[in-house]
């Protein structure tokens, strides 16, 4: 359900903003979406893992509140991190 350390630095190489970038709201936000991912699909196996749902839905609730923060701070960059990640269909 975590994501794998090689997965999530491949993560922070394509969301980063500069060279020493590890918590801005693009890197995080791309993290949160792929362990979402990973959650989703461990529901489609585990129907009654309701303790894992709770977890499921404050990483979404987190990562709305970051789309928001990032929103209310610069549109562009927000418009840009919803397409590279596919998120708003």
């Amino acid at each position: 359900m975590s994501i794998k350390a090689e997965k999530k630095h491949e993560l922070i190489e394509d969301f980063k903003t500069h060279g020493t970038d590890t918590g801005s709201p693009e890197v995080q936000i791309a993290i949160l979406s792929e362990r979402i991912r990973n959650l989703t699909e461990h529901f489609k196996l585990h129907k009654k893992d309701h303790h894992s749902r709770r977890g499921l839905l404050m990483m979404v609730s987190k990562r709305r509140r970051l789309l928001d923060y990032l929103k209310g701070k610069e549109v562009n960059r927000y418009r840009e991190l919803i397409n590279r990640l596919g998120l708003r269909r």
